[in-house]
């Protein structure tokens, strides 16, 4: 492993969300379900890890905010456009899967 000073590392991690992100934009076929399913998270959750972290540096960011900024538009417009109904299979498996409170 190369040694990577801290800047940088901030800098390539900062590049991997972006990327991350786009590929989430250019991809909206794939359901946020199908995401927590598979992987235990969702374009909801990274939301709201932005929200979070923007709060820890006093950084006032509502949740409308922080998921425009994942979805690259409101979250309601999303949902509208590329959105479809979960199986009850689907819905079945996020009960076994999602994060418990």
């Amino acid at each position: 492993m190369p040694e990577i000073d801290a800047k940088t590392a901030e800098e390539l991690e900062a590049a991997v969300f972006r990327r991350l992100v786009q590929h989430l934009r250019t991809n909206a076929d794939v359901q946020n379900i199908d995401m927590m399913n598979l992987a235990g998270f969702c374009r909801n959750c990274l939301s709201n890890w932005y929200k979070d972290a923007a709060n820890e540096k006093g950084i006032d960011v509502s949740k409308d905010q922080s998921r425009e900024i994942v979805y690259g538009m409101p979250y309601d417009e999303w949902k509208a456009k590329h959105q479809k109904e979960a199986s009850a299979e689907k819905l079945a498996r996020f009960e076994e899967v999602r994060p418990k409170e």
